[in-house]
């Protein structure tokens, strides 16, 4: 198949808008709960009547400050309730959005203030205010700074402000009809946000994302994945806001009915997940991965290592068989597994599922590939993994697996009112409701981005199942051709071995080359458990990278990678670094995607040793 399409379920008026999506909340059920915030050390409800004031009140104080319709707005924080109130104000005062990481430089937060025209930015607290600073030095514009975490002091170059609370509290005259004129000065095809690419080469571009985007996709999304965003389902959200899927799910969860909680820490994912017990979530493979090696990791504490690994093969074998029965192959499940998987789905699944709060039944990856036996594993042991596809040019859900029909391996079907195409290159091509409107001061890049049909280049190849269901095979540009002429795709590769217990990255290499090689890191939390089950005791970075235990056990992900390719595909060396890849070091974005470029730019005398030897 070389295209599919899924016709939209729902259509909307030209004059709705985002803040739509949480009126009709309102009208629906403004006396039940929307949020859940964190106070202390208690949860507390927040219904869509308290929050549809807080952002009434808020745009009010806005708007009474100076900003008008059309306005840019940036937002610099952690994932948390007040980034969802700013977010919401900025469009009932008729304004666009314009999300950083809180993670961002002050050179990057200069470029993002200069380029989207935002100087009124709403910052955690004052660290962030600190960058925020700096990068307004640069400015010929002096920047306003509202916090969500105290009260901003004078500066030479940013005007003071009060704290979120403070700003809440205000009292300005507005009255009901002005503001309203505000909230309904955007229409569907007007902008809502801008969202800046996470930059793995180059200065990020923005992608202006309309209120259709936002709007069309939550209504169609929820009614295509009624199973995962149900009315009266929880969520926590603890991917970054900034993200477009973080939005885009959470714009969803408005409209469709669920109560969303925020965790704003990787600390207290564990326990905040406990508190909440929310019925589905949304996460990048890495969270799953994590999960499971932990798990493992606990296992092997107590020694039952081989029970957990018994049980992990059980579920693989019955989410396997499930598998084959959706996709109309004839499958059945043999006595002694089906008493195997009764087994541990008395005394080891359930503290699996307990890890999410113990009522997550269903839970999306997205962001990056998922591997599908991390897949298969959650599924047999009781929760729905299903994956998605998409860019932040795509408002994020391009594709997606339903809970009733999904296919381990793919990224699913398109949503509503979508079409994907494959070219005769193997590109996969989109176009629909969440395909952005072009990149900000940028026709020569948003000319380039699109075919001649309007079909949108994602940049990533892959193909089509007789059933319209999308496989990702890798990135276009990231393709590498060895001296022999094979064309070799290193995402799956890599994704493979990172998927190992020690793994960190995975960096395929060979382009003209002899063969293929890879360069790749640790996880030094995984490292340690993993060095104390096997009697190793404390290694460095630098040790493990040459302990014999170490790479063994690293060429044991890598022979499992070999196994689902050619003997040209293959890799035949590798180097273990005695670093980590992450955002602080450049190596990783701020959405956690490795800097390819900036890995083999710094790396090239590792490189050369692979193949001189």
């Amino acid at each position: 198949m070389r295209e599919v399409h899924v016709d939209l379920l729902t259509e909307l008026d030209p004059g709705y808008n985002a803040t739509n999506l949480l009126l009709d909340r309102v009208a629906s059920a403004g006396d039940r709960a929307l949020f859940s915030v964190q106070r202390g050390h208690r949860w507390h409800d927040v219904t869509a009547n308290d929050f549809l004031r807080d952002a009434r009140r808020l745009a009010t104080t806005l708007i009474a400050d100076g900003l008008r319709p059309g306005d840019t707005v940036a937002i610099i924080s952690r994932t948390r309730y007040e980034w969802a109130l700013a977010e919401e104000a900025i469009w009932f005062a008729g304004a666009i959005s314009v999300p950083i990481y809180e993670t961002s430089s002050p050179y990057q937060i200069e470029w993002i203030l200069r380029d989207s025209g935002a100087r009124v930015v709403f910052a955690e607290d004052h660290e962030i205010r600190a960058n925020v600073r700096k990068a307004a030095a640069t400015l010929s514009e002096s920047v306003t700074v509202h916090l969500f975490e105290g009260a901003a002091s004078s500066d030479d170059d940013l005007i003071p402000s009060p704290g979120l609370h403070a700003l809440l509290t205000d009292e300005h005259q507005i009255d009901s009809a002005a503001l309203e004129t505000a909230r309904a000065s955007a229409g569907l095809h007007d902008p809502a946000t801008m969202v800046y690419t996470s930059g793995t080469t180059g200065r990020p571009k923005g992608c202006t994302m309309t209120h259709a985007n936002f709007c069309l996709v939550a209504h169609n999304l929820a009614a295509y994945m009624l199973e995962l965003l149900g009315e009266k389902r929880r969520t926590l959200m603890f991917l970054p806001l900034a993200h477009v899927l973080a939005r885009a799910v959470q714009q969803t969860c408005i409209h469709g009915g669920a109560v969303i909680a925020h965790s704003n820490s990787t600390a207290t994912i564990a326990e905040d997940m406990a508190a909440v017990r929310p019925g589905f979530l949304l996460a990048v493979p890495r969270v799953f991965e994590k999960i499971r090696t932990t798990a493992l990791a606990s296992a092997e504490q107590i020694g039952k290592a081989q029970l957990f690994l018994s049980a992990e093969q059980t579920a693989i074998a019955v989410s396997r068989i499930r598998d084959a029965r959706g996709r109309g192959m004839p499958a059945r499940f043999p006595l002694s597994l089906r008493l195997k998987h009764a087994f541990f789905d008395r005394v080891l699944y359930p503290k699996l599922r307990a890890v999410f709060g113990g009522e997550c039944g269903y839970a999306i990856s997205g962001a990056s590939a998922l591997n599908p036996e991390v897949a298969h594993f959650f599924r047999g042991a009781g929760i729905q993994l299903v994956e998605g596809y998409g860019l932040t040019e795509t408002t994020a859900p391009a594709t997606v697996n339903q809970a009733h029909a999904t296919r381990v391996g793919t990224v699913g079907r398109p949503i509503p009112g979508t079409s994907i195409k494959i070219a005769d290159d193997g590109e996969i091509l989109i176009k629909g409701i969440g395909v952005f409107a072009g990149y900000h001061h940028n026709p020569t890049a948003t000319a380039a981005a699109f075919t001649d049909e309007g079909y949108f280049r994602s940049g990533d190849m892959g193909e089509l199942d007789d059933q319209g269901y999308l496989r990702v095979t890798g990135r276009k540009k990231e393709l590498i051709v060895t001296a022999g002429g094979k064309n070799v795709s290193p995402g799956p590769m890599e994704e493979m071995v990172r998927a190992g217990r020690i793994a960190g990255q995975c960096v395929v290499v060979g382009e003209n080359r002899p063969f293929v090689a890879a360069l790749i890191t640790l996880d030094t939390e995984e490292l340690g458990l993993w060095a104390k089950s096997q009697g190793l005791g404390e290694l460095t970075l630098s040790q493990a990278a040459e302990h014999p235990q170490v790479l063994a056990e690293v060429q044991s992900y890598v022979d499992e990678a070999n196994r689902t390719v050619s003997k040209a595909e293959s890799i035949r060396k590798f180097q273990i670094l005695p670093t980590e890849f992450t955002e602080t070091n450049g190596y990783l974005t701020s959405s956690l995607k490795l800097k390819r470029a900036t890995v083999l730019e710094n790396h090239t005398d590792q490189v050369e040793a692979l193949y001189a030897r």
